[in-house]
C-alpha cells in the first residue's frame, strides 16, 4: 500500500529519494553477469529475489565497497550486518585492534578501504596510537558515524581546519554525491587539543546543513551536542556524536547501545545450529558403531556436515529489516 509521502511526491522525486535507478542499473548488470545460471529459473525470479534482497538489507553482502556506500539504504544495510554478524566480539569482551577491526570489515567487503577504518577507530583513540585495543561497543559507534557521514565530517574536518586557523569556512567546498571523498586536512596537536569556540563551530554547521546535499546527522541533535559545551576539539565533537542516543536512534541502523550484545532472532538461529550439530554427533557416534562396508565412508560425510555447520556460525546470517521511511 503506498504511503502519503509516496503519493505527495512527483515520480521522479521518489525514484531519486529512493536510489530506485541505482538499484536497477546493478540489478540489470549482474543478470548480464549471470545470464547463463539465471536462464535456468528465470529473469521475473531473479529480479523478485534481487529485490527481496534490497529490503531485508541482505544485498551488500561480499560487495565492492563503491556498492554499499553508494545509497544511504546500503549504508544503513551494511553497518547492521556488520553488527550481527559480529557481535559476539562484543558479547565475549573481547578488544581488537583498528588492523583486526579491518580485517572483518573485510570480510563483507573484500576491498573495504583501510582509511576509513582508521578515521572510526581515531575517534576512540583521540591520538595515532592505532595499535591500541577498542571494545566492539565503542568501535561499532565510531565507525557508524565515521562511515553513514563519511562525506558530512569531511566538510567538518575542513570547516574546524579553518576556525583553527582564523579563515572564513564559508568557502568550503561541500562534497559532490559522486562517491569520491576529500582527503581529510591534518589535524595538528596545537588543533587537537585547544579546540575551537562551540557556539562559532556551531554555526558554521549549521549552514553546512543547510547547503548540503548529502546526509548529515539532524541539525537539532548537533546542537544539542554543541551547546553543552564552550570549546571542543574535532575528535571531541566526533566522539560525542558516536555516544549521542538520538543521533543513533534517527540513523537506524543500530539498536541502542544497552541492547547491542542482543538478538533474539539470531541467537534463535545459532541455538538451532548448536542442537543440529549435537544431533550429528550422536548420529555419527551411533553409526560408527554399526557393522557395514560403507562406514568409513558414513563417518566421513557426517564430519563434513558438522565442519560446515560450524563455518556457518562465522557467515552472515539473512535477516528481515524494513527500510526506514
Amino acid at each position: 500500500m503506498l504511503s502519503p509521502e509516496r503519493l505527495a511526491l512527483p515520480d521522479y522525486e521518489y525514484l531519486a529519494q529512493r536510489h530506485v535507478l541505482t538499484y536497477m542499473e546493478d540489478a540489470v548488470c549482474q543478470l548480464l553477469e549471470n545470464r547463463e545460471d539465471i536462464s535456468q529459473y528465470g529473469i521475473a525470479r531473479f529480479f523478485t529475489e534481487y529485490f527481496n534482497s534490497v529490503c531485508q538489507g541482505t544485498h551488500i553482502l561480499f560487495r565492492e565497497f563503491s556498492f554499499i556506500q553508494a545509497t544511504p539504504h546500503n549504508r544503513v544495510s551494511f553497518l547492521r550486518a556488520f553488527w550481527r554478524c559480529f557481535r559476539t566480539v562484543g558479547k565475549n569482551g573481547d578488544l581488537l585492534t583498528m588492523k583486526e577491526y579491518h580485517c572483518l570489515l573485510q570480510l563483507l567487503c573484500p576491498d573495504f578501504p583501510l582509511e576509513l577504518t582508521q578515521k572510526a577507530a581515531r575517534i576512540v583513540l583521540m591520538d595515532d596510537a592505532m595499535d591500541c585495543l577498542m571494545s566492539f561497543s565503542d568501535f561499532l559507534f565510531a565507525f557508524q558515524i565515521q562511515f553513514y557521514y563519511s562525506e558530512f565530517l569531511d566538510s567538518v574536518a575542513a570547516i574546524y581546519q579553518d576556525l583553527l586557523s582564523g579563515k572564513n569556512p564559508n568557502t568550503v567546498i561541500v562534497p559532490t554525491s559522486s562517491g569520491q571523498h576529500r582527503q581529510r586536512p591534518a589535524l595538528g596537536e596545537a588543533g587537537m587539543l585547544e579546540g575551537v569556540e562551540a557556539s562559532l563551530f556551531c554555526q558554521c554547521l549549521e549552514n553546512l546543513c543547510d547547503r548540503h546535499k548529502y546526509s548529515c546527522p539532524p541539525p537539532a541533535l548537533v546542537k544539542e551536542v554543541l551547546s553543552n559545551v564552550q570549546r571542543l576539539t574535532f575528535y571531541g565533537f566526533l566522539m560525542a556524536l558516536s555516544k549521542h542516543h538520538g543521533i543513533n536512534q534517527a540513523l537506524g541502523a543500530l539498536p541502542d547501545k544497552g541492547d547491542l550484545m542482543h538478538d533474539p532472532a539470531m541467537d534463535e538461529e545459532l541455538e538451532r545450529l548448536v542442537v543440529r550439530s549435537r544431533l550429528h554427533q550422536t548420529s555419527r557416534q551411533h553409526r560408527a558403531k554399526e557393522p557395514g562396508a560403507f562406514g568409513f565412508q558414513r563417518r566421513e560425510k557426517q564430519e563434513a556436515l558438522e565442519r560446515v555447520s560450524s563455518a556457518s556460525v562465522l557467515m552472515p546470517y539473512h535477516y528481515q529489516w524494513e527500510p526506514r521511511e
